[in-house]
């Protein structure tokens, strides 16, 4: 597996809230571990199959503990509440620095759309 592009750099902030990246085209990005544990690889939030995403709720306190390299293709992040499982390649983690405006957005508006619905 070739990554597009490679990470030059991963750093953890001390409060370890946020990731921030450094890629080999010149792009960077510092993503929220609230972010990054919602867009989780894993097949718990994907799901089993296309248009099967789960929305998970309820992580906005959510840390990363740990960042474990997994060959030299991607980064297991192991977040507080105990999520452990995806595999963040580096062409998903520079995909969700491209695409986190639109993603987040989303998720907020599903999020505004369940608070009003009392769930």
């Amino acid at each position: 597996m070739t990554a597009k592009v490679w990470p030059v750099e991963l750093r953890l902030a001390i409060d370890k809230h946020t990731l921030h990246i450094s890629f080999d085209d010149g792009s960077s990005a510092a993503l929220r571990a609230e972010y990054l544990r919602i867009e989780s690889p894993s097949a718990e939030v994907q799901g089993h199959g296309a248009g099967r995403k789960k929305h998970v709720r309820g992580k906005a306190q959510v840390r990363i503990q740990n960042l474990e390299p997994v060959g030299n293709y991607a980064v297991r992040i192991i977040f507080s509440d105990g999520h452990d499982s995806g595999l963040y390649t580096w062409d998903y983690l520079h995909e969700l620095s491209l695409d986190e405006a639109e993603r987040w957005a989303k998720y907020q508006a599903i999020e505004a759309e369940l608070t009003m619905k009392g769930e």
